[in-house]
């Protein structure tokens, strides 16, 4: 059965990011703008967010993670704010299950995730509440292990995952229930060179790789993974033992940092290159044969840090369909920089943060048409705690120069 440790937060810092001439709180605006950063009284503990999704009642459910002081993989945690950004409860995930991965999903009034077993590896599928009351974790069938990154296309799930024995990245798809209705594997190479990277990320002691999956139309699906030496983006129809295109990186030292579909073969990226990195918000990608992403350009950021994380948020802002893609900066804030999307146009940047370092987890947009920024920080320069910084309608429309 599993165990739900519910501990009180002992400190949640609240700022406001407009000052009002009002003593009292104004309840409207608190719903449209806040930042609040959740404190522990486990001063020692570590706990950062992996994606954040908004609940019917106005607030925000966030997958995290905890580091766990008897395995190298990482523990789960589940957190519940209201609309205001206040603390509502969390849960420490027990030990039977770890290594959370994006992306949270709802469906049918839950929230799903991926984890695995720390003994077996073994891929599971776990669900929760809106209000956090309790969590199910299933065993996914078929001997999927290392789950590294999920999405929701057609009522099912879509898993990329790693199989240790074969040497192979594998793209599966899964129903709700954990059962299996396909799945294709692809070779990494041989040699325990081309391993090692992702061992170091599953274990935390290496680069965290962006590793992404999903769907490009009815018969072609793509991962963004390992495959033959090299961090690549693959397509794939999931039937044919070789790819039908692959857009190779640099071995581990390049590729694709973040992918968002925009319909046909356009997608709006970025990509990392030897600590560079370049932001491509509207790009037709090859989605046959072998292509690299050195020939992709793009907008190239040397206010990020190297190989920096990169979140990208389709969002209507206004009338205006815009591309968001959030990032970490070089003076230790979370930058939000604004493209149309039609051209990928650059329109306007903002930047998030103060005091502490802050790192980007998430981006969603608010059924108050808003935007949600759940992050990292460092209280104290040291201590990881998870962070929401929630902006106005009006915020947004300002970077739009209206």
């Amino acid at each position: 059965m599993l165990k739900r440790i519910n501990t009180i937060l002992s400190i949640v810092f609240v700022f406001s990011l407009m000052l009002s001439c009002s003593e009292e709180s104004n309840p409207e605006f608190d719903i449209q703008t806040f930042t609040t950063i959740f404190d522990n009284n486990k001063f020692d503990a570590s706990f950062f967010p992996i994606e954040m999704r908004q609940t019917a009642d106005g607030g925000y459910i966030v997958l995290g993670g905890r580091k766990l002081d008897d395995s190298n993989f990482t523990g789960i945690y589940l957190l519940k704010a209201d609309k205001f950004g206040n603390f509502v409860k969390e849960i420490e995930v027990e030990e039977t299950s770890v290594n959370p991965v994006a992306k949270l999903t709802e469906y049918q009034t839950k929230y799903y995730f991926f984890c695995m077993d720390p003994l077996t590896q073994q891929a599971q599928i776990a669900n929760v509440d809106a209000n956090l009351e309790a969590v199910t974790i299933t065993p996914v069938q078929g001997g999927l292990t290392y789950p590294a990154a999920a999405s929701f296309v057609d009522n099912s799930f879509i898993l990329l995952g790693y199989n240790n024995g074969d040497k192979q990245t594998v793209i599966s798809i899964v129903n709700p229930d954990g059962g299996i209705l396909s799945s294709k594997g692809y070779s990494i190479g041989t040699g325990e060179d081309i391993e090692e990277p992702i061992i170091k990320h599953y274990i935390r002691t290496g680069r965290q790789y962006p590793f992404e999956v999903g769907k490009v139309s009815s018969n072609l699906y793509f991962f963004n993974g390992f495959f033959n030496y090299t961090f690549s983006l693959v397509f794939t129809d999931m039937t044919s033992d070789d790819p039908v295109g692959v857009v190779q990186g640099q071995q581990a030292d390049g590729g694709f940092s973040a992918l968002t579909p925009l319909g046909g073969n356009k997608f709006a990226s970025s990509r990392f290159n030897f600590g560079e990195n370049f932001l491509i918000p509207n790009k037709e990608l090859s989605t046959s044969g072998i292509t690299s992403t050195v020939d992709l350009g793009g907008y190239s950021l040397p206010e990020l840090v190297p190989n920096a994380n990169v979140r990208i948020l389709r969002a209507k802002i206004d009338t205006e369909n815009v591309l968001i893609y959030g990032s970490d900066t070089k003076s230790k804030q979370i930058g939000l920089l604004f493209y149309e999307e039609a051209t990928g146009t650059f329109i306007s940047s903002r930047y998030l943060g103060f005091s502490n370092p802050f790192e980007i987890a998430s981006l969603t947009q608010t059924s108050d048409e808003g935007l949600a920024v759940c992050g990292t920080t460092y209280v104290a320069g040291r201590f990881p705690r998870i962070c929401i910084f929630k902006l106005s309608k009006e915020q947004l429309a300002s970077n739009l120069n209206k």
